[in-house]
């Protein structure tokens, strides 16, 4: 049995990567950071030395976007040093690492059609910047690697958009939200088992395509969009459905200027490794039917 050691397990991600579903040969072993703190190298060598992973997933990551204006050593101490120390690491020890990476790291205004891997990055604010520093310190640093760009995660476990969607229409007797700001909603079950396939590429007799990949949900909407779903998906359980209206960016301010373009284009990973857009209507209903009961709202994390 190998062991997939996955690094940052409490978040969305890393709680999926846990209950996705791997090859029989492939046992994934999932890290708090009392156990696996990305930010010190020591604790990351004691880590690797006691697993021996036969690859290494980096799922941990500061994403308070507005919070790291005003905590910024906070957010490049995760961002940038966390992926640096696992790279090292995992370069001393010969084991490949995937690592996921924002759409942040492009200046989400320049262009109003699909980001490429190939486009210029341009991070705009202090999360943006150190998410960008920790994919340029895995390249730097090992060529056995896969960056994962994804973004608007969302899922069963820990806080996202859609759980502050199901409170709020449960409060309130109509809802604001940006519809200027397009995106695609990604389930993170789904970067999970994108992952599992990466991997098992990469420790499988084919082996794999080392780079920077994109993947996110399918079709594009705007966070407008994404919030009348939510509440339409949930009405007959939460036994209310306000109007969602839609506003402009301007009308709600936040100290990051969050992107108007969030769209990925996720063609190469599909020529690559055969892995389509998530279907994140489909996943957003997988994730109602678990979060909430027939009788009610039991939101869980």
């Amino acid at each position: 049995m190998r062991t997939i050691l996955v690094f940052g397990a409490g978040g969305q991600v890393g709680f999926e990567l846990l209950r996705t579903a791997w090859a029989e040969d492939l046992c994934p072993v999932g890290l708090l950071r009392a156990a696996g703190d990305v930010t010190n190298p020591t604790a990351v060598a004691a880590a690797m030395a006691a697993h021996r992973p036969a690859l290494v997933v980096n799922a941990s990551a500061y994403t308070a976007v507005d919070k790291a204006e005003s905590e910024p050593e906070l957010a490049f101490a995760v961002n940038r040093d966390g992926p640096a120390n696992l790279a090292q690491a995992c370069a001393a020890a010969g084991v490949p690492l995937v690592h996921i990476s924002t759409d942040y790291v492009f200046d989400g205004f320049s262009k109003t059609t699909a980001w490429s891997e190939d486009d210029p990055v341009d991070p705009q604010g202090v999360y943006a910047a150190s998410k960008l520093a920790g994919e340029e310190a895995v390249r730097e640093t090992m060529d056995d690697h896969v960056i994962l760009r994804t973004a608007w995660v969302f899922g069963a476990h820990g806080n996202n958009f859609v759980k502050t969607m199901l409170r709020l229409a449960r409060e309130r007797d109509a809802l604001r939200v940006v519809g200027d700001q397009y995106g695609c909603p990604t389930p993170a079950a789904d970067i999970a088992a994108a992952i599992a396939t990466i991997v098992r590429a990469r420790l499988g007799a084919a082996g794999w395509t080392p780079g920077t990949f994109h993947y996110a949900g399918a079709p594009a909407t705007t966070w407008h969009g994404f919030a009348e779903r939510i509440v339409e998906r949930a009405a007959d359980r939460i036994g209310r459905r306000p109007p969602v209206h839609a506003i402009a960016t301007a009308d709600f301010p936040t100290p990051t200027r969050r992107p108007a373009n969030s769209v990925l284009d996720t063609a190469r990973i599909g020529r690559v490794y055969g892995i389509a857009p998530a279907d994140w209507v489909a996943g957003l209903d997988r994730m109602l039917d678990e979060i909430l009961e027939p009788q009610g709202m039991d939101v869980k994390a």
